[in-house]
């Protein structure tokens, strides 16, 4: 993982383009690893893409790219970790790590040192250690040379134990005993959620960097961390919101992102459980992305994967200040809130509005979107209560 504490480390992109791929979408892949690198505070040096007909079980990209990439480390002098898009297997790791003689990882495994860095509460922190357990458990053989060694001296002496066969017994325990801290928690956190009463929940989802916790500072009058990064926020944070006499609550949680691993989300059960307990969904797009498209989709894939598509869901398109059309030319023109309204996107979509969170662009109209989404379904909740 990246050590903060030293200079800032220089890294290579690796990415692979299968051939059910684009590769415009392979480069669009490599963009937000190198954006997820920087957040985490690598500086990316340089990419490479291989066209992958067959996957290569010893190196996943065959012998002629990896030589290729270690002529560019070797000549280059002062690389120091190497980062493939795609998710590698522990044999993979430890083969490229050999040839490299540098830092090898994927994408899973960046995006747990993000997490470890972004998490805050006890809670969170317990999710991302239990995820890095179970990530490094299959790869702990070829992690430290000592782990070869086989123990001996007085009282050693028989069958004997190698020493990977007692780190692998000792991460088992580590991440049964987290499992255990998890559930106390997990029943903990049922518990405040019985007690908030029978208010609607509202809880807001997206990609990741989609905006999600500033607009949550702007609908809730508080000040949850939100900054232009992937995975500012981990920690899920519910306010009591107030519009026009009606009392609801608004949840703010992890954001979504393509390739993300099963274990990640099983990880972050109870976090997400505030999705499924959810009455409406908030689905936070960035408009102002080229591919928002491909992001709603994968947002739309995990709420599946959590069986929670059937909530009422309103899109919000948000930094609309940001988008732009283009002429035949190519050229960008700003686009207000009118000429949102009038496009294509709108008529892909039912029920959705565009807004600006940054500068507070047309959030009367997401109120009273979301005020009429309350009252239905507290009106359903409480068909002969007035609300």
């Amino acid at each position: 993982m990246i050590d903060r504490r030293r200079k800032q480390e220089k890294a290579v992109l690796i990415g692979v383009c299968h051939k059910e791929q684009k590769k415009e979408q392979v480069i669009e892949y490599l963009d937000e690893l190198s954006f997820l690198c920087s957040t985490a505070g690598a500086i990316p040096v340089k990419r490479f893409t291989q066209n992958l007909h067959q996957v290569d079980p010893a190196t996943l990209i065959g012998k002629g790219k990896v030589q290729e990439i270690k002529k560019f480390i070797d000549d280059s002098g002062d690389i120091d970790m190497v980062i493939f898009d795609d998710e590698l297997s522990p044999s993979q790791q430890r083969n490229l790590e050999s040839e490299f003689k540098k830092k090898v990882f994927d994408r899973t495994g960046l995006i747990l040192d993000i997490f470890a860095d972004r998490a805050q509460t006890a809670y969170a922190k317990t999710q991302v250690e239990l995820a890095q357990y179970e990530y490094l458990l299959p790869r702990l053989a070829g992690m430290w040379t000592h782990l070869e060694k086989q123990r001996g001296g007085i009282g050693m002496r028989g069958p004997g134990e190698t020493e990977i066969e007692t780190d692998r017994r000792r991460v088992r325990k580590r991440i049964a005993l987290l499992r255990e801290r998890l559930e106390v928690i997990d029943r903990q956190m049922t518990t405040q959620r019985r007690n908030r009463g029978q208010l609607i929940r509202v809880s807001l989802v997206g990609y990741t960097n989609a905006g999600k916790s500033t607009l949550m500072n702007l609908l809730s009058h508080s000040d949850v961390f939100a900054e232009n990064a992937l995975f500012a926020t981990l920690d899920t944070t519910v306010r009591k919101v107030t519009f026009e006499n009606t009392t609801f609550l608004l949840s703010d949680t992890v954001g979504f992102i393509r390739k993300l691993p099963t274990f990640l989300i099983e990880a972050f059960k109870s976090t997400l459980d505030e999705v499924r307990e959810a009455d409406i969904l908030l689905h936070v797009v960035d408009i102002s992305h080229p591919s928002f498209e491909d992001q709603i989709k994968v947002v739309n894939q995990t709420l599946a994967d959590l069986k929670v598509s059937d909530k009422t869901m309103i899109l919000v398109f948000n930094k609309a200040d940001l988008f732009r059309f283009h002429d035949e030319d190519g050229n960008p023109i700003p686009a207000s809130i009118d000429d949102l309204k009038k496009s294509w996107i709108a008529k892909e979509h039912a029920k959705l509005v565009f807004i600006s969170a940054a500068t507070k662009v047309n959030i009367d109209e997401l109120r009273a979107v979301m005020l009429n989404s309350i009252r239905r379904e507290y009106g359903i909740r409480y068909p002969y209560s007035i609300v």
